[in-house]
């Protein structure tokens, strides 16, 4: 029996002495983890110190601290970043769909400013700013070596004021200027309107507008139509959307789907995972399941990837266009002491299918690139071929058809019409027109009355 006792405290001790062994390395490590951070917080307080004493200038110590603080924010990635309390303050007006500026979404990219999208007749998109443009330049101030907070900052000013900013063009060989007057930026959320028996639903950003102007356009043209029964499909106009609100992309999701997952979000910790289902906020499909045609390009981000990738998977639509930004995380604002908030990136979003679209996008079904506008030389000699060309009712002496009535003729004659509008519209918008072409052929395949 002693034997025994002797070889159980013998076990015990050696169990303490392994345990002792295998745990002490990790103590250790932990607090040499939390000594180096505690050294690198003396450290950051010694050079706050030599600056506040040193510099060759006096500084502003509140801007010290906001330049640290954003600094380590804006090193995780693009989009994460602290708010000032005007920032904050700005960031809430706009997500109400009114406030001042130029009217683009920028991001940052090997230090130069990146136009993610204008935005819909503001002063950017009518000055010609395009997707993909790089800002180099701030009335001749360089940006490079700037935050993308300090850039915007240089692009802020009084309404009516003008800004030059510089620009990088793909295609052009050379930056040029462009001029920009500043306005006050309000927001259309939705923009609806009937092209023949097609609904057009152009969504140009997501804030707390957003679905129910969708709604209350698509009931007013599907009214002005005469009905859902003469509507032969409708078309979701998502190009040079940059995103916004995460609740209202589920929203608009939800108003074509009847049921399934719209998005799923995954944090660092699988608790803090998100799942988003159809039925949740709308009750059935708004469109009655008329075909959807939805529109995207390198401008569409964030909400605009959302909704494209949800109908996408399901089956609901046929995406059109060009892969879109490739945004797939979520931002989170916290509020912070002193009325500022801070922009933390805290998921990535994932498709229905479970594929995440960051730095990837959404691949169209079909690509459909938007033509650049021609010369207006080479328009006005193809306007002056075409006047040339003579069919032969204009023959002198032509003989009349007598195997139609006049309801009939006219009738022919309105589907000319609209023929030679469609033919005008691809002149203006290639993609619009690509997408109505489809819902007209989709219509054509339907069945009879």
């Amino acid at each position: 029996m002693k034997k025994f006792v002797m070889a159980a405290l013998g076990g015990t001790l050696a169990g303490i002495v392994a345990t002792t062994q295998f745990v002490g390395p990790l103590l250790a490590q932990e607090q040499s983890k939390s000594g180096n951070v505690y050294e690198q917080l003396d450290l950051f307080g010694d050079i706050f110190e030599r600056i506040r004493a040193q510099y060759v200038e006096e500084v502003d110590e509140g801007d010290l601290i906001e330049a640290a603080i954003n600094g380590m924010l804006t090193s995780l990635d693009p989009h994460s970043s602290y708010l000032s309390p005007d920032d904050a303050d700005a960031m809430r007006v706009q997500t109400r769909g009114e406030f001042g500026g130029l009217g683009i979404e920028v991001t940052q990219e090997e230090g130069f400013v990146k136009v993610v999208s204008p935005i819909d007749g503001t002063p950017a998109d009518e000055a010609g700013m395009e997707s993909g443009d790089f800002i180099t330049h701030v009335d001749g101030e360089s940006v490079l070596g700037l935050t993308l907070d300090q850039a915007v900052d240089l692009m802020r000013g009084p309404v009516g004021s003008e800004i030059i900013v510089t620009v990088v063009r793909e295609g052009s060989p050379e930056p040029f200027d462009v001029s920009i007057i500043r306005d006050t930026i309000k927001l259309t959320a939705v923009r609806t309107r009937l092209e023949g028996d097609t609904v057009v639903l152009r969504v140009t950003t997501f804030n707390d507008q957003t679905f129910p102007n969708l709604q209350e356009g698509l009931a007013e043209q599907v009214e002005a139509a005469g009905g859902m029964d003469k509507v032969n499909g409708i078309v979701l106009d998502l190009r040079n959307n940059p995103g916004g609100l995460l609740t209202q992309a589920i929203k608009v999701s939800d108003a074509f789907l009847e049921q399934g997952e719209i998005v799923s979000t995954r944090g660092r910790d699988l608790v803090d995972g998100d799942r988003y289902n159809a039925e949740s906020y709308v009750e059935g499909d708004l469109s009655q399941g008329k075909p959807l045609v939805v529109l995207i390009n390198g401008g569409s981000a964030s909400a605009s990837e959302i909704v494209a990738g949800a109908l996408q998977d399901h089956r609901r639509a046929i995406v059109v266009g060009t892969k879109s930004f490739g945004k797939g995380s979520v931002q989170t604002v916290m509020p912070l002491r002193g009325d500022g908030a801070m922009r933390l990136t805290t998921a990535r979003y994932y498709t229905p299918s479970g594929r995440s679209i960051q730095a990837l996008g959404v691949s169209p079904d079909i690509v459909v690139e938007q033509p650049r506008r021609t010369p207006n030389e080479e328009t006005e000699e193809e306007e002056g071929a075409n006047q040339l060309l003579r069919s032969e009712a204009d023959l002198r002496g032509s003989l009349d058809n007598d195997s139609l009535t006049e309801d009939e003729i006219r009738q022919i004659e309105e589907d000319r019409a609209k023929a030679e509008a469609a033919a005008k519209r691809r002149e203006d918008d290639y993609q619009l027109a690509y997408a109505i072409d489809i819902l007209k052929g989709l219509s054509a395949l339907g069945p009879k009355d």
